[in-house]
């Protein structure tokens, strides 16, 4: 890897009749946050070419003095990153500005815990305030918090996601070396309360789909998810051309999930991809967003006959759970559900499999005897 051997002071003449002041790096130095590689910077700094009086010869000399200052800061900067040591320089940068940078790389999850902690600190924080009681402190207001969108309690298990999100945040200033303490190993979890994952029968799937809806893109989107098991960011940003072929005719869709980051590839049936014709040049639910109104979904879901608690996401569940109940076996949902860990399948699903069902009807209070006799 090519490092920055030497950084000079130089000075290049302009029209108006004064210097400007620049660093020159050799062989040049790539930028850690824009990687891009620089040869020459621009301090900003102008003196006179041919001071007239001791006024502008002094104001030279105290603008070179400043100037040398900047080019060694900016040079042990460079040695540390080469070497690493710590600076601590960086400390007195804004945590908060890197959590938010953060956050728009990652998924809505992320913003949310940035709102947060940014509600929580007043809007201002360095690296160097970032301490064990401070972060405890966080823990204690995300457990008492409000939504910030809907103003109720904020619920148990949304604070243990953003707490856990805080944590990676801070985990990443520890390895970029903004911070010189890994102070999430001095931190608590925020405990997950178990909580009853709603899901769809197959009844109550086919009597969505057959109501009508105000909105019939948000209608697409639903039965697309129950049909399929994607996210709602992933719906919303689907492609078509992430809608591809198989060699017998059979089509599949090939993705980016948003929340992993990671490429997925989920078979789809004929009913499905008939549900989202035509194709066009736009993404597959043009129009379909994250904003649409939850209380059209819900007076959608009540004129079908459906009174559960529904968000968007039980409708991932509900595929789940249809797939377990009709004998796919967890392994095959978790490929379908593009689950990390069989672990995380079995929370969604286990509910729903064959063998559990099976196994509550083994023991009885009648003998297959009794039970002819009757």
């Amino acid at each position: 890897m090519q490092y920055c051997k030497t950084v000079t002071l130089r000075q290049r003449p302009r029209r108006n009749g004064t210097l400007s002041l620049f660093l020159e790096f050799y062989p040049g130095y790539r930028d850690p946050k824009t990687m891009e590689l620089i040869r020459r910077r621009s301090l900003g700094i102008y003196i006179y070419a041919e001071p007239k009086d001791q006024l502008q010869k002094d104001y030279n000399a105290i603008m070179l003095e400043k100037a040398e200052a900047i080019r060694c800061n900016i040079f042990t900067e460079i040695i540390n990153e080469k070497y690493n040591f710590f600076s601590k320089g960086r400390t007195k940068e804004s945590f908060l500005d890197y959590f938010d940078d953060l956050s728009k790389t990652k998924h809505a999850k992320w913003l949310s815990s940035y709102k947060h902690f940014e509600k929580f600190s007043h809007g201002k924080c360095s690296f160097d305030e970032l301490s064990v009681e401070f972060c405890r402190k966080f823990m204690e207001y995300l457990m008492d918090a409000k939504s910030l969108s809907t103003g109720k309690p904020l619920n148990r298990n949304s604070a243990a996601d953003y707490w856990i999100i805080f944590r990676n945040a801070l985990n990443l200033a520890y390895r970029d070396r903004r911070i010189n303490e890994k102070i999430v190993d001095f931190l608590d979890y925020i405990k997950w309360v178990p909580t009853v994952k709603e899901s769809l029968t197959i009844e109550e799937v086919r009597s969505l789909y057959h109501t009508p809806c105000p909105i019939p893109i948000m209608k697409k989107a639903v039965i697309f998810s129950c049909l399929t098991g994607l996210r709602r960011s992933d719906i919303i940003n689907l492609r078509w051309e992430n809608v591809r072929k198989y060699a017998d005719g059979g089509r599949y869709i090939q993705f980016i999930c948003q929340k992993t980051n990671v490429q997925t590839t989920v078979p789809i049936s004929d009913e499905a991809y008939q549900l989202i014709l035509p194709e066009t040049n736009y993404r597959v639910f043009e129009g379909f967003t994250k904003e649409m109104s939850n209380k059209d979904m819900r007076v959608w879901l009540k004129e079908s006959g459906i009174t559960k608690h529904i968000t968007f996401h039980c409708f991932r569940h509900t595929y789940a759970s249809l797939q377990m109940e009709l004998g796919t076996d967890i392994y095959t949902v978790q490929h379908l559900l593009a689950h990390k860990n069989v672990s995380t399948t079995q929370i969604y699903v286990a509910h729903a499999s064959p063998k559990t069902r099976e196994a509550a009807n083994k023991i009885r209070l009648n003998s297959d005897e009794d039970n002819e006799k009757e």
